[in-house]
């Protein structure tokens, strides 16, 4: 499937006629497929090697090295989260990936649950701070469009995520001796409001269609791919999509080679209302879903997929 790409400098520092298309398109693939791909993001191809690099080079190292950075208590929001923990809501099995967690920059002085600093691997606190910095600018502006989509005010999440606590995860799916059916990560939805994924290194993302057709997602290294949560389509009564997807496992000849991703969940304050907008529910459209918070939901989304 080509997913519709959207330039987000049309919205950052376009013309009105600009902002109102990239709004309006936005708005419209988030309301039928879910996902869409974004250009114009501010990242460099120097910036994504660099951040690839550093990644790659914490995976690569030994068990007993990426367990010095492992906190039991953390449930798997700081630090690294060994192989074969999380798995998918309503699934058994485990996923087939571990992974790295880093919140807000500034969680400490928040009182948040501090980021677990890696001063050993040379160079991948900074990278991953500089990069954060900036995916969290990136969410900030695809959610002022999703306000005007919405015709709320622009600001309407701004102060949400000012206090948010928003995730980078770095996801290492290790390589396999042999090809072996099933899937490296099983299907479900993303719990945040929306998700912005940097390229990942192979093949293996799918998207489960309308007409519940798996479709596998084929993007440039150069985009961003960047999809709905769960949390927006609470707080929009289903009228943005949060589509099921997963990850496939490789084929044969390609089944000894690693995939590493990188996905930035945009998460607002904990507690911020998910209660269904009064416009959203209509008689063609009753309401879907209890009312909550934002922190509530996440910690029960945690325990369904054995983090908490």
């Amino acid at each position: 499937m080509k997913l519709q790409t959207l330039n987000l400098e049309n919205f950052v520092n376009g013309d009105a006629s600009s902002r109102q298309s990239f709004v309006d398109q936005l708005g419209s693939t988030f309301a039928t497929t879910g996902f869409a791909a974004i250009e114009g993001h501010g990242f460099s191809n120097e910036e994504r090697a660099a951040l690839t690099h550093v990644v790659e080079s914490f995976f690569h190292q030994s068990t007993e090295d990426k367990m010095r950075s492992h906190l039991p208590n953390a449930k798997g929001q700081r630090g690294y989260t060994p192989f074969g923990v999380e798995h998918a809501k309503g699934e058994s099995k485990p996923d087939l990936k571990e992974f790295y967690q880093w919140g807000p920059m500034n969680a400490s002085e928040r009182g948040l649950m501090p980021n677990v600093l890696v001063p050993h691997v040379a160079g991948l606190d900074s990278t991953v701070k500089a990069a954060y910095e900036k995916l969290e600018s990136v969410g900030r502006n695809l959610l002022r469009a999703i306000a005007l989509h919405l015709e709320l005010p622009e600001s309407y999440f701004d102060a949400y995520l000012n206090q948010g606590h928003s995730i980078f995860r770095a996801i290492h799916y290790p390589g396999q001796e042999k090809a072996v059916e099933g899937i490296r990560a099983a299907a479900h939805e993303d719990i945040n409001l929306i998700t912005l994924l940097m390229g990942a290194s192979a093949e293996g993302l799918e998207l489960l269609s309308k007409e519940g057709e798996w479709l596998p997602i084929h993007v440039t290294a150069e985009v961003l791919v960047i999809n709905v949560g769960d949390m927006l389509q609470r707080l929009t009564n289903n009228k943005l999509r949060s589509t099921t997807h997963r990850v496939v496992n490789p084929p044969a000849e390609k089944c000894h080679l690693p995939r590493f991703s990188m996905p930035f969940f945009v998460h607002p304050a904990e507690d911020m209302p998910l209660n269904c907008l009064d416009f959203c529910i209509t008689e063609e459209n009753p309401k879907a879903f209890e009312d909550i918070t934002a922190g509530a939901y996440l910690h029960e989304r945690l325990v369904e997929i054995g983090l908490a």
